[in-house]
């Protein structure tokens, strides 16, 4: 299944799938990728690298009850056997994820992104304003090598965007303890055996994430 849109989004099936969603106006027009011809991987890098700089624009997954939201709701997907729930970090504006989907993967994007965007917006007091950007980044995992790629990615990612020292300090991550519990077994076993060693910097991430995206 695919669907064309200004990224692909391909959902061969029985597949992990790494799905990275954006606040709506996180992303100016204005603050666009270069326009010569790019793949779907340096879209993303080039994408992640900005919202995690970024100082402006909307930043309501900073506030507590949002996110725990936004966790309440991939951890209830799992426990309703929509999907495997593997490595997630909710950042200020945007969410990363790796998912085993257990249902048509576009039917169950709208459906997590449709739910908290409509439960965000009632906390805050906001009425008929998207949330999430329509355009999301969706990415089917190729091998057991990118999945530890992608999954170490994940977990650092606060610590590369200068927030925590520790992954497992960010309070809004699979890392920290007080989520373990509701990610599925085969990321305690991939932590364990040290899936953050093999972890590369963008450009190595990168690299794997080139190969038919």
């Amino acid at each position: 299944m695919e669907s064309h849109r200004r990224l692909p989004h391909r959902y061969p099936p029985n597949r992990w799938l790494f799905f990275t969603g954006h606040l709506h106006g996180s992303l100016p027009h204005s603050q666009s990728p270069p326009p010569a011809k790019v793949s779907a991987g340096q879209v993303f890098v080039w994408i992640d690298r900005y919202l995690d700089r970024s100082q402006h624009g909307p930043q309501f997954l900073h506030q507590e009850a949002v996110v725990k939201l936004v966790i309440a709701a991939l951890l209830s997907g799992a426990r309703l056997g929509h999907y495997r729930l593997g490595p997630f970090v909710v950042m200020a504006n945007h969410l990363h994820v790796l998912l085993f989907p257990l249902v048509p993967p576009s039917q169950l994007l709208k459906s997590l992104k449709g739910f908290t965007a409509r439960q965000a917006n009632r906390l805050l007091g906001r009425t008929g304003e998207p949330f999430w950007q329509k355009e999301s980044y969706d990415h089917w995992v190729r091998s057991e090598i990118e999945w530890n790629r992608i999954a170490g990615y994940i977990e650092e990612n606060p610590v590369k965007a200068g927030l925590v020292t520790r992954a497992e300090d960010y309070p809004w991550s699979s890392a920290n303890g007080q989520w373990r519990e509701g990610v599925d077994k085969s990321v305690d076993a991939a932590r364990c055996a040290g899936y953050v060693q093999q972890l590369g910097s963008g450009s190595l991430l990168l690299n794997l994430m080139e190969v038919k995206s």
